[in-house]
C-alpha cells in the first residue's frame, strides 16, 4: 500500500490530505495553523493524519507541501539582509522600475518599497552590449573591495544582475565565482542562473526576490525536512506556482517558484476534477480563512501567466500593476481578494460596512471559535445565520461559542441600529459582492461568459457561499468536490513533478538558423533531464514540453505558443510563425501574415508524470444523519431547513433546496430554487431547478 500526503497551510487551518494510490481511499486531517512556527502545525497535522488513518511512515510514497513562506516574507518585509551588484551606473534599477503606477492620477502616492536599500547596492565596471559582445572588460581589481564591502555590511545574500547577461553571462559568472569563493556563508544568486531572459528590470527584480527570501525559505524547509525525516517519511517536495512539485534543492535554486504555491495546488486539483467529470470549462473558487481565489480552466487547460507582482498593495493582486515586486516565473493566473471566513467586518469613517482586508487568522480566530476572538468575522455571520452549525464544527471537534459570535457582531450592528441577524446578513452580502468581483475578473473581464462554465468551489468556506455567487453570475452549475475543505492539499498529491526553464533567443523567426534554436532547447533539455534523474523519475514518465514567446516586430508583448516535438527544422519554425498569426487573430481580432515574426524567448517544462489518482467521496452506510435547524436565506429569511451528513448520502440522492449538507471539513448551503445531486463518485452537483 502506497500513500501520498499533501499539506497546505491556510490562514486559519493547516490541511493534510492522505490518499491511497491503489484504492483512492481518502483521509483528511485539519489542525489550527500555528503562525509563530508554521512547521509545528504541519507536523501536528501529519501526525494526526497518520494516526487517524492507521498509516505507517514507510507506506508513504510522496510528501508534498504548499508553503506561504515566500509570500509572507515579501508582504511583511521580513526577508534576508540582501545586497545587489549591478553594472556600473545601474544600481538603481530596482528603484527606477518601469513607468506603470497603481493610481495614474495620484501625484502624491508613495512608490513601492525596495527590497535592497541603496547602501547595500553595489556597482562594478563591466559592459556587454545588446548583441552579447564585450564593450568594457570586467574590472578584476574591483572585486576585492566589493567583497570587503559585502562582508562589512554583514549581508546574508547577494543578487548579481548585469546588463545583457542573458546573452553573455561571462562577467556575471566570474563575479559569482569570486563571491562564492571568498564568502562561502553568503548566498549568491546570479540572474543568468535565475532568469536568463530579456527585460532588465524584471530580471533584476526576480533575482533580488530570490536573494531576499532565499535564507528564510532554506531555514524553514531545512527544519521541516528534519522533522519529517524523524517521522520516517520520504523526502519533502514543494508545490510550485505554475502547478507542479519539485524537490527542495530545486526550490532553493529558484525560491521565487514557491510564490502562490497553495492557491496553485487548488487549481490543479480543480483541473483533475474537471477531467474526471468531463467538465473542461471550469471557474475554480477557493475561499479559505483569509482570502478567496479564483482562476479559470478553459478546454482543460489551466491559465498560466509569466508576469506576476508579489508583496504590494491589495494583497498583491496581479492586476494591480506597479504595487509590488515583479517576478518572471510561470504562475497560475489567479484573482485574489481579501475575503475569507476570518475576514473582519468593520465600519469605515463614512459609515459604510466593510469586510476585510484584515483577518482574525488562526489566533485568535473568529469569535465563534471560542479562542479569544472578539472582532466580527464572516464565520461569525455564517454561524448566526445557520449556514454553519451553531454547536460544533469539524465533526464535533471544534465547539462553537454562539454568545461570543453574537457579542462580536453586535459591535457593528449597533452603529446601524440593526439586529445581530440583520447585520450578519449584510456582512454575507458584502463579502459575496467582493468575491463575485474576483470571479468576474477571471471570466467576464477576459472575454469569457460565466454561463458557459461550471463553478467548482472548495476551501473551508467556499461551498457555503458558492451557490449565492453562481446566482449572481448566472453560472448554471456548481460542483462541490470530495474533501473541499482540504482540496488544495489534494492538489499537492494529484500533480506531477515540474520545473520550468527559459532562455532568450532574440531573432527574426524567418531568418534564424534552426540549429541555434535546437541548441538552446538542447541545453534546457539537458538541465530538465538532470533534474528528473535526480528526482529518480523513470524514463517512461519523463515529458519535456517546448514553447516559444513570439511577437510582431516592434511589439512590446509576446504570445507563448507550443513548439512541435522532434528535430527543430525550418519547417518547425515556419509552423510556429503560422500558429502565431492564428493565435494573434484569435486573441486580438487581427493578424498581419505579411509582417515579420520575432522570436524572443524559448521555454521548456520538464515534467515527471506521477500515476493518476481518482478523487472520490466514499459513501459510508450507517452514517446517515438528518436533522433540522433555522437557516437564513435572502428571499425568505429564517426557514426550517433539513441538514444532511454528506458521507451518509448515497450516490444518486437528490436534495431540493433549501438544504444544508455538512461534512467534517466543510458545509454546503443549497439555496431555494436549486437542487443537489450526489453523483457516482460522490461529487455534489448543484443546478437550478
Amino acid at each position: 500500500m502506497a500513500w501520498r500526503i499533501g499539506i497546505d497551510i491556510g490562514g486559519t487551518f493547516t490541511d493534510v490530505a492522505l490518499v491511497d494510490e491503489a484504492t483512492g481511499r481518502l483521509g483528511i486531517a485539519k489542525v489550527l495553523t500555528t503562525p509563530a512556527d508554521f512547521g509545528q502545525g504541519v507536523i501536528d497535522g501529519i501526525t494526526r493524519g497518520l494516526h487517524e488513518n492507521a498509516i505507517d511512515a514507510p507506506d508513504v510514497a510522496l510528501l508534498s507541501h504548499a508553503t506561504t513562506v515566500v509570500t509572507n516574507a515579501l508582504l511583511e518585509k521580513k526577508g534576508a539582509r540582501a545586497g545587489f551588484v549591478a553594472t556600473r551606473g545601474f544600481r538603481d534599477i530596482l528603484e527606477l522600475r518601469r513607468s506603470s503606477r497603481p493610481d495614474l492620477y495620484d501625484l502624491f502616492q508613495d512608490g513601492p518599497g525596495v527590497l535592497v536599500p541603496r547602501r547595500h547596492r553595489f556597482e562594478i565596471t563591466e559592459r556587454i552590449d545588446a548583441q552579447g559582445q564585450v564593450v568594457t572588460a570586467l574590472a578584476e581589481d574591483e572585486l576585492p573591495p566589493l567583497i570587503a564591502a559585502i562582508k562589512a555590511a554583514g549581508l546574508q545574500t547577494v543578487a548579481v544582475s548585469f546588463l545583457f547577461s542573458f546573452l553573455n553571462d561571462a562577467h556575471e559568472r566570474r563575479v559569482g565565482e569570486a563571491l562564492r569563493a571568498a564568502l562561502p556563508d553568503v548566498g549568491v544568486f546570479l540572474s543568468c542562473e535565475v532568469l536568463p531572459e530579456i527585460r532588465e528590470f524584471e530580471r533584476a527584480s526576480t533575482t533580488a526576490v530570490c536573494a531576499y527570501v532565499g535564507p528564510l525559505l532554506a531555514g524553514y524547509l531545512d527544519r521541516l525536512s528534519q522533522a519529517t525525516a524523524a517521522l520516517g517519511l520520504p523526502a519533502l517536495h514543494v508545490m510550485g506556482s505554475s502547478g507542479g512539485v519539485f524537490d527542495i534543492a530545486e526550490g532553493l535554486r529558484m525560491p521565487a517558484m514557491a510564490v502562490e504555491s497553495g492557491p496553485a495546488a487548488g487549481v490543479i486539483a480543480a483541473s483533475l476534477a474537471g477531467r474526471q467529470l468531463d467538465r473542461p470549462n471550469l471557474i475554480s473558487f477557493d475561499m479559505g480563512g483569509t482570502t478567496a481565489k479564483a482562476s479559470v480552466i478553459v478546454g482543460g487547460e489551466v491559465a498560466v501567466t509569466a508576469e506576476y507582482e508579489v508583496g504590494g498593495a491589495a494583497n498583491a493582486k496581479r492586476w494591480m500593476h506597479g504595487t509590488g515586486h515583479p517576478i518572471r516565473v510561470p504562475v497560475i493566473d489567479l484573482a485574489e481578494v481579501s475575503a475569507g471566513g476570518g475576514s473582519i467586518a468593520w465600519v469605515d469613517p463614512g459609515g459604510a460596512l466593510k469586510v476585510g482586508p484584515h483577518s482574525a487568522g488562526a489566533a485568535p480566530g473568529p469569535a465563534a471559535y471560542g479562542a479569544g476572538g472578539t472582532r466580527p468575522t464572516v464565520t461569525d455571520a455564517d454561524v448566526i445565520l445557520g449556514h454553519l452549525d451553531r454547536d460544533a464544527l469539524l465533526g464535533g471537534a471544534l465547539q462553537i461559542d454562539l454568545p461570543a459570535a453574537e457579542r462580536a457582531l453586535a459591535t457593528v450592528a449597533d452603529p446601524f441600529g440593526l439586529s445581530v441577524p440583520d447585520i450578519a446578513a449584510r456582512i454575507v452580502e458584502v463579502v459575496n459582492s467582493n468575491m463575485a468581483q474576483a470571479l468576474r475578473i477571471v471570466s467576464v473581464e477576459r472575454g469569457l461568459d460565466p454561463q458557459e462554465f461550471s463553478l467548482i468551489a472548495f476551501g473551508g468556506a467556499g461551498p457555503v457561499h458558492a451557490v449565492a455567487l453562481a446566482e449572481e453570475l448566472q453560472i448554471p452549475e456548481v460542483i462541490i468536490p470530495p474533501a473541499p475543505g482540504a482540496f488544495s492539499a489534494l492538489g499537492l498529491v494529484a500533480t506531477d513533478l515540474k520545473r520550468d526553464y527559459a532562455r532568450t533567443l532574440y531573432a527574426d523567426l524567418g531568418k534564424v538558423e534552426a540549429g541555434r534554436v535546437a541548441d538552446a532547447f538542447a541545453a534546457m533539455e539537458a538541465a530538465g533531464t538532470a533534474m528528473l534523474e535526480a528526482a529518480q523519475v523513470p524514463t517512461e514518465r519523463r515529458v519535456l514540453l517546448r514553447q516559444a514567446d513570439v511577437r510582431y516586430r516592434r511589439q512590446a508583448y509576446e504570445l507563448t505558443l507550443p513548439v512541435a516535438e522532434g528535430a527543430v527544422t525550418r519547417a518547425t519554425l515556419d509552423a510556429l510563425a503560422a500558429a502565431f498569426h492564428a493565435r494573434h487573430e484569435q486573441t486580438y481580432g487581427h493578424a498581419n501574415p505579411a509582417e515579420a515574426v520575432q522570436l524572443v524567448n524559448l521555454r521548456l517544462t520538464a515534467v515527471g508524470k506521477l500515476p493518476d489518482l481518482t478523487l472520490a467521496q466514499r459513501h459510508e452506510p450507517g452514517s446517515e444523519r438528518l436533522r433540522t435547524r433555522e437557516v437564513w436565506f435572502p428571499a425568505a429569511g429564517f426557514v426550517a431547513t433539513p441538514v444532511h451528513w454528506r458521507n451518509g448520502l448515497r450516490p444518486g440522492s437528490v436534495l431540493q433546496g433549501p438544504a444544508v449538507i455538512e461534512a467534517f471539513d466543510s458545509t454546503t448551503v443549497v439555496l431555494p430554487g436549486w437542487q443537489a445531486r450526489i453523483d457516482e463518485m460522490g461529487y455534489i452537483r448543484l443546478t437550478r431547478t
